[in-house]
């Protein structure tokens, strides 16, 4: 063997030649290490100075995302260490939009996520609403939110929330100092957005049933004699009175904001910049972050990348109601509107006839 592999590495053939005297025949052209714990030792180093270089990078990338939020303000979907960077976690949520429905909830959610410091469930989670998913524990709920870093908030939105009697009390065991949001439109027109909903739904689950077979809003809200048909329940549900005193019951009127729906589609960012007031944000959405479609006839979403509208099933046309109905349905509310009103400490200003 040529002396030189003693130092750990086998020599060109040329080099044993010089060294031997011309007598070439037993060095072999080797590439690699002798020794093997040398070997291990060479690798080992290699290993973590590998492993140091990606863990700097890696880290400054994280780092530089935290300190731009504005330009990339999510967390990436999958860490690759959760023991490395706690940071980003899956969070109980801080702020709930409790409803109401048909008054603009995904909407809502979809604006605040406008937000850098906002992160959102990616759908409806009805974790206090129903018992199958409540029986599942917090840690069932957790799941179910977006990561998150510190400082961020997490938003749900479900809107059955509001009108079933256990959540008040669900929701303050989970968390006593939530945010909560509601969401409201004129009573008259929720109702009737409700039963354009609920008549599209019932067309899609039953598409052999002919259209002239369902009753219209004016036989449904109306009894046979005349009278308002209280029962109906996209009616009910339009009496926010009835549901907020519960909530009152459980929560301080400090910690709900309603927010106003019909503004909210007439004039997104005004009602927007409460919301971050109240949750305590930056104000960083603005009318930059809207344009009106006039296909659609609302304002849609944009950020710095990309414009967008909710779906198709979202601002479906409303049938004509009958002038009549509406106003005997605006009076009826009217009384109902002021028990609000003197609830919230706030005139919405809807019509009484």
């Amino acid at each position: 063997m040529c002396p030189c592999s003693a130092f750990g590495y086998i020599m060109a053939p040329s080099s044993c030649h010089e060294i031997r005297g011309g007598d070439s025949s037993d060095c072999v052209v080797v590439v690699g290490v002798s020794r093997p714990k040398m070997a291990l030792g060479i690798l080992t180093i290699m290993l973590i100075s590998l492993f140091l270089t990606f863990h700097m990078i890696y880290d400054t990338a994280i780092s530089s995302l935290q300190n731009n939020n504005a330009v990339h303000p999510r967390p990436p979907v999958i860490l690759l260490s959760r023991k490395l960077y706690p940071s980003a976690a899956r969070r109980l949520p801080q702020a709930i939009i409790m409803g109401v429905r048909k008054c603009g909830t995904r909407a809502l959610l979809e604006m605040l996520y406008l937000h850098p410091m906002v992160q959102k469930a990616a759908g409806e989670v009805h974790f206090f609403d129903r018992d199958d998913n409540y029986n599942k524990g917090l840690e069932w709920y957790r799941m179910q939110m977006p990561h998150s870093y510190p400082g961020q908030i997490t938003i749900e939105k479900s809107p059955s929330y509001f009108v079933t009697p256990e959540v008040p009390e669900r929701i303050r065991a989970m968390n006593a100092s939530v945010k909560l949001l509601l969401i409201v439109r004129e009573p008259v027109t929720r109702a009737i957005s409700d039963y354009t909903q609920l008549r599209a739904n019932a067309a899609t689950a039953s598409p052999v049933l002919p259209t002239s077979s369902s009753k219209t809003f004016e036989q449904l809200v109306l009894h046979p004699n005349g009278s308002i048909n209280e029962g109906y329940r996209p009616l009910a549900i339009s009496v926010y009175h009835h549901y907020l005193h519960r909530w009152l019951e459980v929560f301080t009127r400090e910690q709900i904001l309603v927010v106003n729906g019909d503004l909210l589609i007439e004039d997104p960012v005004s009602q927007i910049q409460r919301i971050e007031s109240f949750l305590g944000l930056e104000p960083r959405i603005g009318t930059h972050n809207f344009y009106f479609n006039e296909t659609k006839g609302f304002y849609c979403l944009r950020n710095e990348t990309t414009d967008r509208c909710l779906r198709e099933t979202k601002g479906r046309k409303h049938p004509r109601v009958n002038p009549k109905v509406l106003s005997k349905l605006r009076k009826y509310f009217g009384e109902h509107n002021q028990k609000f009103y003197d609830l919230i400490g706030e005139d919405l200003g809807w019509p009484e006839e």
